[in-house]
């Protein structure tokens, strides 16, 4: 049985991949300030941003076959605003981590993002287009991308976008349902565009990589290009919710800390042949979210 090694056990992709995993690998997560939802399965509890040298005692002390690093700032305003909270998480820790899994001779998976484009192109970026990040969040998971495809051949990277499922982290689509679901007007983004990526098809390619034992850099979103205002739209239609409650704003009229790339929706195709299995559209994926949101009732 694999070693699985989760960094970030709590967070969105965390939890899934253990739920997806639990009973074909030997599995330990870490978590930081949530409890664990998890009773059989072994978990540490690390802060990254105090105790660095903790995770690396765990990895050394587990040797996991498979390390898969999830943490991250989920704020891209808070790493516009605090250089040096973005370059110790995103790059000091995770170079640390990449050099320790080398020397175990354990693959890594890190999540990186479609911010390392500017979004100026007018079609989906394949992996081979010139990064070009315009805010600080961007530049350092480019920067951790590099560090770590030098450091191995073994190691992976995958570009997710707006990550989302049925599960309290999904912090978009949670905010459209929960707001809509009490009739509260919604204000979301009209002219930024991506590819929404549903948790379990990510997870589920994750899993293919491990067997497989592929390794390289992914795009790993949802098939549609959408902007804010016509997921919401697409979720209130499937959800039976009013649409009227729901009003397009602009960057300019609701700004953010940082800037924000206009388009940066991927093409996933590589990755889907490489491994034989097809990322949802946006209408199959939120679908998929309510589906599992009436058997949980």
């Amino acid at each position: 049985m694999k070693k699985l090694l989760i960094i970030g056990g709590s967070g969105l992709v965390g939890s899934t991949l253990i739920e997806y995993a639990k009973t074909d690998y030997d599995i330990h997560f870490t978590i930081n300030t949530n409890e664990s939802s998890f009773d059989d399965i072994p978990f540490t509890k690390i802060d990254l941003m105090k105790n660095k040298s903790e995770i690396l005692n765990l990895i050394n002390d587990f040797k996991p076959d498979v390390v898969v690093h999830t943490a991250a700032h989920s704020s891209v305003d808070l790493c516009e605003t605090d250089h040096k909270l973005a370059n110790f998480l995103h790059i000091d820790v995770t170079k640390d981590i990449t050099k320790l899994c080398h020397q175990i001779n354990a693959k890594l998976i890190y999540f990186s993002t479609d911010a390392v484009f500017n979004g100026k192109m007018n079609k989906k970026y394949v992996e081979n287009d010139t990064p070009h990040p315009i805010n600080y969040y961007g530049k350092t998971k480019l920067d951790a991308e590099k560090i770590i495809l030098n450091q191995s051949t073994k190691n992976v990277i995958l570009r997710p976008s707006v990550i989302y499922g049925w599960h309290k982290k999904s912090r978009f689509t949670n905010w459209i349902i929960e707001s809509l679901k009490n009739k509260i007007t919604v204000d979301p983004h009209v002219d930024q565009y991506n590819t929404p990526t549903l948790v379990d098809d990510l997870v589920k390619s994750i899993l293919l990589i491990i067997e497989q034992d592929i390794s390289g850099l992914f795009h790993s979103t949802g098939k549609t290009c959408v902007n804010r205002y016509e997921l919401a739209n697409i979720i209130a239609d499937i959800f039976g919710f009013d649409n009227k409650l729901i009003k397009p704003v602009t960057s300019n009229e609701k700004k953010q800390d940082a800037p924000r790339p206009k388009k940066t929706c991927l093409d996933s195709s590589k990755l889907e042949k490489l491994i034989n299995y097809e990322f949802k559209n946006i209408s199959e994926g939120i679908k998929f979210v309510y589906d599992k949101s009436l058997k949980s009732h």
